[in-house]
């Protein structure tokens, strides 16, 4: 039986870090066992520019812990007057790594983001010319449509649209959630990734709903049926380059998690990889782990691989602390509702 398994030290394809308080707080969680992460522009105010993701870059690695190695890897907050040049600088730069698109709307912190598509087409035109990924929420706000059906209207109504005016774009689907998304992402092509969460992986509708209101299930994506999540782990434990980490990994207060209009995510950043451990090894994937969280990442980004490598031991089931303090006030860890026994031990 395997009780320790080594692999290359791995990358969060999808993450909040906020700022201030927060972001000094929830930082150093992700730093301790992810080298690089794709970090989230829906700040308040956003990061739509090459100067604002220097400085909000510059704040991160104030936040980290002294002599770490965790590299942000910075994006751009879309909106209707992105100026490409800008953006096709701040790429060329290295200061930017991707862009992200929010419909208006859609999630936290979105009030700035796209309502007419066909606003950001010489954008995106300029994105493909010069390799530079759109990293989309993958959500229609539109009133009428289903909360749970928005992911696969955005399919059918904008992303493949998009794709389809847009030869050459390379698209990251983000935190998919259902069969439509895993079966769209898997036909796409190279120019197509898509990333999954820890949670999406662990926890369906019914944990949400089911004997009451559990508000720090509640996400943005909303967690689907369980059809949907088997065929979320089926995807991520497959091996299928098309899908990597992206945890998602969103802290709020708990004042504003319990609020009667509460915050969407899910902190994930402090027990991620014990989760997945669990996962992969329940789905008898563990020979698989390895690529979900450190190489197919970096395949699509055109990153390397890192040189480093991390083991996770299995052992007795591992404890984690309930909350973390920030100077904004306590957020909850994600409970997964399952033991964990497998820990980072180097």
């Amino acid at each position: 039986m395997t009780d320790t398994i080594t692999i290359r030290t791995p990358d969060d394809w999808h993450l909040h870090l906020r700022d201030g308080a927060m972001l000094r707080a929830v930082a150093p969680e992700t730093a301790r066992h992810f080298a690089r992460a794709i970090i989230m522009p829906n700040l308040v105010p956003p990061v739509v520019t090459g100067a604002d993701a220097a400085a909000y870059r510059d704040r991160i690695l104030a936040a980290l812990p002294e002599g770490s190695g965790f590299t942000p890897l910075m994006t751009l907050y879309l909106t209707e007057d992105t100026d490409p040049a800008d953006l096709a600088q701040a790429h060329a730069d290295g200061l930017i790594t991707a862009v992200k698109l929010y419909p208006a709307g859609a999630t936290t912190n979105s009030a700035s983001g796209v309502t007419n598509f066909d606003k950001v087409r010489p954008v995106l035109e300029t994105m493909a010319d010069i390799g530079c990924p759109l990293c989309v929420h993958g959500e229609v706000v539109d009133s009428d449509i289903d909360i749970f059906d928005r992911e696969a209207v955005f399919i059918e109504r904008v992303l493949d649209p998009i794709r389809r005016a847009t030869p050459g774009l390379r698209v990251v689907m983000e935190h998919i959630t259902t069969i439509q998304g895993v079966e769209y992402a898997s036909e796409g092509g190279p120019e197509l990734g898509a990333t999954i969460t820890t949670h999406h992986l662990v926890i369906n509708r019914n944990h949400i709903l089911a004997g009451g209101i559990k508000p720090h299930y509640y996400c943005l994506p909303v967690a689907k049926r369980e059809e949907h999540r088997l065929a979320l782990r089926r995807a991520a434990t497959s091996g299928d380059p098309t899908f990597f980490l992206g945890t998602d990994s969103a802290p709020h207060t708990d004042a504003n998690k319990l609020l009667p209009c509460g915050c969407a995510g899910c902190f994930t950043a402090t027990n991620t990889l014990s989760i997945l451990a669990e996962v992969f090894e329940q789905d008898g994937a563990l020979d698989r782990l390895e690529s979900f969280t450190s190489l197919n990442g970096p395949k699509f980004y055109r990153l390397p691989p890192n040189d480093s490598t991390i083991t996770l031991t299995k052992g007795d089931p591992v404890s984690y602390p309930d909350h973390i303090d920030t100077g904004d006030g306590p957020v909850t860890v994600f409970d997964p509702l399952m033991p964990l026994h497998w820990q980072v031990s180097t």
